[in-house]
């Protein structure tokens, strides 16, 4: 059963005993680190590198300091002879040897082989030089997976070309251009399948005025600009009235305009965030801006191609950010009501550095601006954590020039929410932070904190002391409607929204899967992709046709399960005659085997769908096989004039003589395949659907041609109801 939070957090007072409150949670254990844990650290980001089913750690290193090597932390809790939440440094073994000026590292699965590759900001503040594409070359590259090597001189497309926007004198030989990089996110904008880049700069000296750019993932990891405007700057810099590049409108500094008339996507942004902010599905883009106001930018595929508008003056409420240095931002549901709120980390800078949270009216657009008591201090970064696993969101937070500072959420089930500082939970921790990040890393149900920290010091590791195990389950509070279809080839894309008591990029790692069914048969499952924010992606079979019912089910890594609600669609039958296709193989004698079908082909009946093969060799063995995997055509084997149209595995009917005479083409087989099917409730394929796929191929023996067997063409059919 879904676990549906919200009475549960009415308690969230009564969690943490008094005496508990008055006691600091975290522990430092930096001892689990490895021996050498200092540097110029900018960021640290958490994912499961090597697949052993525990969270490793990268660290991005240089950043203003200079030119260094980023560092990769192996957790030990799944090695031999290891333990689980200590790290080790594999930096030498499994890192390129480059060095650069790193500002962020992103754990992103960008050629889809189901691996973690890793995504480099950099910055160009000393030396010109280019974000990297770092390869897992474990998956489809079939090495050793948690080792990494740099691809960046093949992975950009199109670089200063036609179509860019990036100028010719700004692209760098085999790696890149030119840029001032402090974090970038990735997201499937475009709905589909795979993670695009959105590439922030807050250009040279925090200018403020180098472009941000979209470019689209071609599905295997290769990115080509998003840029429908067709405009190419003359440098680094985009001017006011230049085309917005990926935005509608013209650009226009820190434009108010939400019409779509004028943008703004050069500010100093040091933070980017994607995540569905209106409930549509589609994934769009808060922009953060160390000096100007941070940014909101909408996604309209909804409408029937990818664009973005600016509505930042739409969005937010009057004066929401002031001052500089708004260095970072969250988005996150802090009250459990299925929209995701904000976090602007010293956005209220012009009477000291203040924190506030907005709430989400459930529409993209905000309010209820809070200021966090305390957080009058030279903040840097921030971070979702439910600590005390109560079921809302707290937030670690990061300070550059002082103590960091833990907030406890106060929501109590109904109105706005609230953070309070909880200093006394806090255990020291006073150097120059720049980045936090919070998981379960011992895997013992509680929330741990890890912080990258800059001038050479020592990285912190906070374990969390408090031992209350995390039972909240994920919820997935909207789940999109599939439209009515013919039944075909093309599956159903569903997306639904998964949210939990933890960082949007721990609920990236939960296992979610899309359940479906024709009725009345059972349900089956297929696991759903993260498109990043808040959003997973599934496929829902094609060919299926009739009444098809489907949900979400999502389970955490402390085993917790949530499950969305039920929603159907109807999809109509498509009973065409079946399809050949693919190309016979040439008999010693001349014979091009022919395979037909006759009948009608039902997920119900046991009778009248009949297979047959004329023009075959005469008296010779043979036999007619399927699959249920696709049309293929691959060659039979070498001297061989066939080809395998059906893709493995496949399924093998009875071995028969195809009788007529020796020697010509006389020769034939013939089967009712769905008889067969009838009597062998465990064949592939079993239980029939209507609307199921089938591709089927006769085989047959030829002594004297090379490769001593022949193939017929291949035929493609579907199942009626």
């Amino acid at each position: 059963m879904a676990n549906t939070k919200l009475p549960a957090i009415l308690i969230a007072a009564a969690v943490l005993s008094a005496s508990a409150q008055a006691q600091v949670i975290f522990t430092n254990a930096t001892s689990q680190f490895p021996a050498s844990n200092t540097g110029f650290t900018e960021n640290v980001d958490f994912g499961d590198v090597d697949g052993d089913g525990d969270f490793d750690a990268v660290l991005a290193e240089g950043g203003d300091a200079g030119d260094d090597q980023n560092n990769i932390w192996i957790n030990r809790g799944n090695e031999p002879g290891g333990t689980i939440g200590w790290f080790v440094d594999r930096t030498s073994t499994q890192f390129p040897a480059v060095l650069d000026q790193s500002r962020d590292i992103e754990f992103v699965d960008f050629d889809m082989d189901g691996d973690l590759d890793i995504y480099v900001s950099n910055t160009s503040q000393i030396s010109n030089q280019s974000n990297r594409w770092w390869v897992n070359m474990g998956g489809a590259q079939g090495g050793t997976q948690g080792f990494y090597v740099d691809q960046s001189s093949t992975r950009w497309v199109g670089l200063g070309q036609s179509g860019s926007s990036i100028a010719p004198s700004q692209v760098l030989a085999g790696t890149g251009f030119i840029d001032f990089s402090c974090d970038c996110d990735f997201g499937d904008l475009d709905n589909d399948g795979d993670s695009d880049l959105v590439h922030s700069s807050y250009g040279g000296a925090f200018g403020g005025n180098v472009p941000t750019r979209l470019f689209l993932n071609n599905g295997t990891g290769f990115f080509t600009e998003f840029n429908p405007s067709g405009f190419q700057l003359g440098g680094q810099q985009i001017n006011n009235g230049n085309p917005g590049i990926w935005a509608q409108g013209t650009q226009s500094a820190n434009t108010t305009n939400a019409t779509g008339a004028n943008c703004d996507i050069a500010s100093s942004a040091l933070d980017i965030d994607v995540g569905d902010i209106d409930g549509d599905f589609d994934l769009d883009i808060l922009h953060g801006a160390r000096q100007e106001q941070p940014r909101l930018f909408k996604n309209l595929l909804e409408t029937g191609s990818l664009a973005f508008r600016d509505v930042t003056g739409a969005s937010f409420p009057a004066n929401y950010s002031n001052g500089n240095g708004h260095y970072e931002q969250e988005m996150g549901d802090c009250d459990n009501d299925g929209d995701i709120d904000i976090y602007g980390l010293n956005w209220q800078a012009s009477t000291g550095f203040n924190d506030i949270t907005l709430r989400n009216d459930g529409a993209g657009t905000y309010s209820n601006l809070q200021v966090l008591a305390g957080s009058s201090a030279d903040d840097n970064e921030g971070d979702f954590l439910d600590y005390d696993n109560d079921g809302d969101l707290d937030i670690y937070v990061a300070n550059f020039s002082g103590q960091d500072k833990l907030y406890r959420n106060d929501f109590t089930g109904t109105g706005n929410f609230s953070h309070t500082n909880m200093p006394t939970l806090m255990p020291s921790a006073s150097r120059t932070a720049l980045d936090a990040d919070c998981s379960d890393l011992d895997q013992d149900g509680d929330t741990d904190v890890m912080v990258s920290n800059d001038g050479d010091q020592a990285e912190y590791y906070f374990i969390n002391t408090l031992n209350t195990p995390d039972t909240f389950a994920p919820y997935i509070p909207k789940l999109e409607q599939a439209p009515n279809r013919n039944a075909g080839l093309p599956p159903t894309v569903v997306r639904a929204h998964v949210y939990d008591n933890a960082a949007y990029y721990v609920t990236w790692y939960h296992n979610v899967q899309l359940e479906y069914r024709v009725v009345p048969a059972a349900f089956q499952s297929v696991a759903m992709v993260s498109s990043e924010g808040q959003v997973f992606r599934g496929k829902i079979p094609g060919a299926l046709a009739g009444t098809i019912e489907y949900r979400v089910r999502a389970t955490d890594r402390h085993g917790n399960v949530g499950v969305s609600a039920t929603k159907s669609f109807v999809a109509t039958g498509n009973c065409t005659p079946p399809v050949s296709y693919c190309t016979p193989g040439t008999t010693t004698n001349g014979c091009n085997a022919t395979l037909s079908a006759t009948g009608t082909p039902s997920a119900t009946a046991t009778s009248g769908f009949t297979l047959s093969v004329s023009n075959v060799e005469g008296q010779r063995q043979g036999l007619i096989f399927y699959s249920i995997n696709g049309r293929n055509a691959a060659v039979w084997a070498i001297g061989n004039t066939s080809f395998l149209c059906v893709k493995a595995p496949t399924q093998r009917l009875p071995t028969l003589t195809s009788g007529g005479t020796n020697n010509s083409c006389t020769g034939s087989f013939s089967i009712d395949w769905q008889a067969w099917m009838a009597t062998h409730p465990s064949a592939l394929g079993q239980p029939l659907t209507t609307g199921q796929l089938f591709q089927a191929q006769c085989w047959f023996r030829d002594p004297p041609a090379p490769g001593t067997t022949n193939l017929s063409q291949g035929v493609e059919w579907q199942l009626c109801p």
